[in-house]
């Protein structure tokens, strides 16, 4: 049940992303990937970039461990890497650019995600 609650709040944390460019532009994850969304089914050529499918990847495949009895160890660790992607790049862009509302957006997810991988240390060291 743990390891189901901690998918599902790497899904949510990584929603919780801040983005800023240019002058007057922001957004949140959320917001963004609605519209990727959007777009891709409208025009998939437009939106295709490692950036965009690998994060939406790693949520529908964190996803669908939600959906096992028991979540699978590879899918988590997967999703978390693929996740990990665009918010590991947006928390370095963050510290470099001395940016904290994007640095704070990320830490839910940099937490949820330690804490995941520490879960499944730990099963995998009580089933020895």
């Amino acid at each position: 049940m743990k390891s189901k609650l901690l998918n599902f709040l790497l899904i949510m944390t990584s929603l919780l992303g801040y983005l800023e460019w240019g002058e007057n532009n922001h957004a949140f994850l959320f917001q963004t990937e609605a519209e990727l969304i959007s777009k891709l089914v409208l025009n998939p050529t437009q939106v295709i970039h490692p950036f965009t499918i690998l994060p939406l990847l790693g949520q529908l495949i964190a996803l669908f461990t939600l959906f096992q009895k028991k979540p699978n160890k590879v899918l988590t660790y997967m999703s978390i890497s693929f996740l990990g992607i665009l918010l590991g790049f947006m928390f370095v862009i963050g510290l470099i650019s001395l940016n904290f509302k994007i640095v704070i957006s990320t830490l839910p997810f940099i937490v949820v995600s330690i804490m995941t991988l520490n879960h499944h240390r730990t099963i995998k060291t009580n089933n020895l």
